[in-house]
């Protein structure tokens, strides 16, 4: 099942006087959200006047924000997104599309349980599913592990290797 809205960061702070706001983007590049057209903060649409990449961070302003204590009335609060505004690349995927997946062996067709988390680690992801009996399973997130990703279908299939489980 595909999300109409994809919570993307948090407003941590106000940056300048001028009502510029400091996003601090989840599991997506500052650079990717500086060409969204349209942010939703509390169900609101906003509309980005000026969007820059500072530190891993998006500052940003919008036309209703023209100074400190207006920006400052935004700090703390959540940032989301219409998915069909961002186009990621093929394979790519936000982590509230693949949190609540059901991990299937790809040989098999047996249900493993399902993806609870995707911990990021430097060289690559790895998502946490919860499986039969409390039993945790962590896949690293690889073409070795990933078959396939169906998030329409709801489902990721993984090779199970000796050991995996």
């Amino acid at each position: 099942m595909k999300l109409e809205f994809i919570e993307i960061g948090k407003i941590v702070n106000t940056h300048g006087v001028r009502g510029e706001m400091k996003l601090d983007p989840w599991d997506v590049e500052a650079d990717l959200l500086k060409r969204v057209k349209t942010l939703y903060i509390d169900g609101k649409a906003y509309k980005p006047a000026t969007a820059r990449v500072h530190k891993n961070c998006l500052l940003l302003t919008f036309p209703e924000v023209t100074d400190l204590d207006a920006a400052l009335a935004f700090k703390g609060k959540t940032v989301s997104i219409r998915r069909r505004d961002v186009q990621l690349p093929d394979g790519q995927y936000f982590t509230a599309e693949l949190v609540g997946l059901t991990a299937l062996d790809a040989e098999t067709g047996e249900t493993l349980g399902t993806v609870q988390d995707v911990v990021p680690y430097p060289a690559h992801d790895v998502y946490v599913i919860a499986g039969a009996g409390g039993k945790e399973i962590l896949v690293p997130a690889v073409p070795a592990f990933i078959q396939e990703i169906d998030i329409d279908a709801g489902t990721m299939k993984i090779h199970v290797w000796e050991g995996l489980i």
